[in-house]
């Protein structure tokens, strides 16, 4: 099955009580599909998923598969640092109907090359959707280099992987390349790659959708949302992208410690880059 080219990580919003808004969440989804998504990945990284319970992060899932519309696509993030529960939420997220699984190195831990691969084929048995591996050693630890990547290939339903190690960008033996980061979309698509599991096209998703429809304006395009690109890596994700929404006009509220809200400084950052692109 495709994924789509153009998948969003969406934030997950919260209420002043600090609870889930799942209103304002499904208001967003709407919001994106109808600005160039073809689907989401629900509970990753920039949806705090770490600071997320397993029933809120569960009802997440339940949501979008509830409320995208026809042929959207909802990849739900279940990755561990404990294989077990990697594996209990995979099947739960399968059972809810998620059409793939996103699963993060595991953290902390640190494990070694076997066991990876040891992790990953028991996260495999989890599901009979496919599995979009999930490479981020800045936040991780542990690198997937290219030729183990190429050997974590070869497990059944293991069949993407979103690299976001720069370094590592190239094309992988029995995997589709999905860009984790959104200044390596423009290469991924320019290399034959899948699309872009994306942040940026929270606020400037119809020309992140260009991208994809438009190849020979494509360098036109990403030269011009470099400032955008830069303006959401101030610090970390998702702090940036939030106070763009709010900025905006979405309601997504705070984020949960340990992240703290946008401090003047970078809400100012991300202010003059949305005007920059006639946002704002």
């Amino acid at each position: 099955m495709t994924l789509g080219a153009v998948l969003t990580a969406i934030v997950t919003p919260f209420a002043a009580d600090g609870s889930v808004d799942e209103a304002a969440f499904v208001d967003l989804m709407g919001h994106l599909y109808a600005n160039g998504s073809d689907g989401l990945v629900v509970c990753g990284t920039t949806g705090e998923a770490s600071t997320l319970s397993t029933e809120e992060h569960l009802r997440l899932v339940e949501l979008a598969v509830e409320h995208r519309p026809a042929g959207a696509t909802i990849v739900a993030s279940t990755g561990s640092n404990d294989t077990r529960h990697a594996c209990e939420m995979t099947e739960r997220a399968t059972e809810l109907g998620a059409d793939a699984i996103l699963s993060v190195t595991p953290y902390y831990n640190k494990p070694n090359r076997r066991g990876v691969l040891a992790h990953y084929r028991e996260v495999a048995r989890a599901t009979d959707k496919p599995v979009v591996l999930y490479n981020i050693p800045s936040r991780v630890v542990v690198d997937l280099p290219n030729d183990l990547l190429a050997e974590l290939a070869q497990i059944e339903r293991i069949d993407y992987v979103k690299q976001a190690n720069n370094a590592n960008l190239a094309p992988v033996d029995g995997l589709g390349v999905y860009a984790g980061n959104d200044d390596l979309f423009g290469s991924v698509l320019a290399m034959g790659g899948c699309g872009g599991i994306l942040v940026a096209s929270h606020v400037v998703g119809p020309e992140m959708r260009r991208m994809v429809d438009e190849p020979d304006q494509r360098a036109e395009i990403e030269a011009a949302l470099k400032p955008v690109f830069d303006a959401l890596g101030v610090t970390t994700n998702p702090i940036p992208v939030k106070a763009a929404l709010e900025l905006l006009g979405h309601r997504v509220g705070g984020l949960r410690l340990p992240l703290v809200e946008a401090d003047e400084h970078e809400r100012e950052v991300v202010r003059a880059a949305l005007a920059g692109v006639g946002l704002l």
